[in-house]
């Protein structure tokens, strides 16, 4: 950002300079590694690790011979690196959490707008089957057709056999054979 700044011409360069430099790190980098850190200072494996670690520390200095013990009985140098370790895993831990909480809210935020895209989906939907259901009130169904078909068709056939029955006795020869038109009237 510095870099970007002396570059142009309308800002005014640092008179300040610093005796020491501040140091950089990658915040996401330390961030990773703070997670992998808590994330095994959660397994077994540590728990292990550490009670061995204790264990051994507290057997060499009870049963070594006096010259080669380093940390006498009430273990005050023990007792310090179990607390430097501490005051160090500490804020790793809230480091991690942060960090897991900060996804945490990114996810949460994409639910929720994945749910709202979803219900408004739904809605749409509901709308259209609604204006489906009163456009198919509105137009004839195959049973409807089929029924009107029907009755039309013993309304033909009623009148076919009115008709026939209107009329006086037909003779035999002024019809042929398989042929249903009507007979032409007698001069």
């Amino acid at each position: 950002m510095a870099e970007s700044r002396r570059a142009r011409l309308d800002t005014p360069t640092e008179t300040r300079r610093q005796l020491v430099r501040r140091p950089s790190y990658d915040s996401d980098t330390f961030g990773v590694f703070a997670e992998q850190f808590a994330r095994f200072m959660g397994t077994a494996k540590f728990l292990i690790y550490m009670t061995l670690f204790v264990v051994v520390w507290v057997v060499w200095n009870l049963l070594a011979p006096p010259e080669l013990r380093w940390d006498d009985y009430p273990f005050i140098f023990l007792t310090l690196m179990l607390s430097l370790q501490a005051s160090y895993a500490a804020p790793l831990i809230l480091l991690a959490q942060n960090r897991q909480e900060t996804r945490d809210k990114v996810v949460a935020e994409q639910d929720r707008q994945a749910n709202a895209r979803a219900h408004a989906d739904m809605e749409f939907l509901a709308r259209e089957v609604a204006s489906l259901r009163m456009s198919v009130g509105e137009v004839a169904t195959r049973d409807f057709l089929r029924s009107e078909l029907r009755s039309l068709l013993h309304d033909l056939e009623d009148r076919a056999g009115d008709r026939a029955s209107d009329r006086p006795g037909e003779r035999s020869g002024d019809r042929v054979a398989g042929d249903d038109r009507p007979a032409p009237p007698l001069a």
